[in-house]
């Protein structure tokens, strides 16, 4: 990557936000039309075209189907961001309606473990006012004729505002409108952050192109690089690089009716995707990767994701591979869940990072929630306190059930 490093106009912020994509637009955005926050804003952003982020790589998924109530909160506060999003964006003509395509989602339990962790999720959700559904294998092939069912106990399904969504949409025009209201974007890296003789500030940041910035809060949206970023402060986190593959595919045998996002008990997912048809997997062996590596194994396809495809739905025996490409998680190794909020000693040090596959779905609540801890000093409109760092040096994990 070759790119020009831009000076920031001023020597001195409130706020340093490091990575400026999703979650680093969103948290921009969400802070510069906060009317309580009235200070500077500058987002660095090592890579201008966004290429190799995981925002470039996403599936932009939205499932209300976890175990935990927080997350669940979460999803449907996304869901109510995104079918409302010009009027969240404060009703600029210019900002697109934004479609949420609720094919809903279908969790497949192959055994009666596996079914009754559902049929508990299910309870949950349902009291946090989700559609979510237990099916008997009779129940999900009659909505369903086209699943081979005969290795299946049971699933959870939900049509309502789950499916997917047009992300680069909000991220676009969370960039586009944080500029508007005074957030500067520079390409340029952080490469050092200095503290305070006691070690409970982060003062300054140092840029790659040598200019020493002050600050009052940095913002650690690093992504996947996240621990490159909190090590710069002495800090360290549990997140790190993880490939995902995503295959785009068209089928000979189409099916009569949209495929909801299927989660397979191989692990394999797949669902409709405009035209075509979306899968993706995990690799068997999943360890950390370079930072830069996105290379392809198309062992993946050939030996993984089709031929589960294929056994669960049988109309899929005959496809022809579209696209596929490999994106990072920002993985958190602790729980597979986010880390937000301050650090516990460096007290102007801010994650919002280790969002573990779920970060566009979660980038809405989590964009708010940071921009009021930063503004009062708390979360005021969903206590997003669970997902503090505080819970890894009390080495708590936040168990959560449904991760894909």
């Amino acid at each position: 990557m070759t790119t020009t490093a831009q000076a920031p106009k001023q020597s001195s912020y409130d706020v340093i936000i490091v990575g400026g994509a999703m979650y680093g637009s969103s948290v921009a955005w969400f802070l510069s039309d906060n009317p309580d926050f009235d200070g500077t804003i500058l987002v660095v952003e090592r890579d201008p075209t966004y290429e190799f982020t995981s925002t470039a790589h996403t599936n932009s998924c939205m499932r209300q189907q976890f175990s935990g109530e927080i997350n669940v909160r979460i999803s449907q506060f996304a869901a109510e961001y995104v079918k409302n999003f010009r009027n969240f964006m404060g009703g600029d003509e210019r900002v697109p309606e934004v479609q949420l395509q609720s094919y809903g989602y279908m969790y497949l339990a192959g055994n009666d473990a596996a079914a009754g962790v559902l049929q508990q999720c299910q309870k949950i959700q349902e009291a946090c006012g989700a559609g979510t559904k237990f099916m008997t294998p009779d129940e999900i092939g009659a909505a369903y004729p086209f699943y081979r069912l005969d290795d299946i106990v049971g699933g959870n399904h939900n049509l309502i505002d789950e499916g997917y969504f047009e992300g680069a949409t909000l991220f676009d025009w969370w960039k586009r409108m944080a500029r508007e209201k005074g957030a500067e974007y520079v390409t340029n890296e952080a490469v050092a952050m200095t503290r305070n003789a006691a070690g409970t500030r982060v003062e300054s940041v140092t840029l790659k192109s040598g200019e020493i910035i002050a600050c009052n809060t940095v913002v650690n949206a690093s992504g996947p690089r996240a621990v490159l970023t909190s090590r710069m402060a002495g800090i360290e986190i549990p997140v790190e690089p993880r490939k995902r593959y995503t295959f785009i595919f068209d089928a000979e045998n189409r099916l009569d009716s949209d495929l909801p996002l299927t989660i397979d008990p191989s692990g394999v997912h797949m669902r409709t995707d405009g035209a075509y048809y979306l899968g993706g997997c995990p690799p068997n062996d999943d360890p950390a990767v370079d930072y830069d590596d996105f290379e392809q194994d198309h062992s993946i396809w050939e030996e993984k994701a089709w031929p589960a495809i294929a056994n669960r739905v049988p109309q899929f025996e005959a496809l022809k591979l579209i696209n596929s490409w490999a994106g990072h998680y920002a993985y958190n190794t602790f729980d597979q869940n986010a880390i937000l909020g301050p650090h516990t000693e460096v007290e102007n040090f801010i994650f919002v990072n280790g969002f573990s596959g779920h970060g566009f779905q979660q980038s809405p609540a989590m964009g708010r929630g940071t921009s009021e801890w930063i503004t009062y000093g708390e979360f005021r409109t969903l206590d997003l306190t669970p997902f503090s760092y505080s819970r890894i040096v009390e080495n708590q994990p936040m168990v959560e059930l449904a991760i894909i």
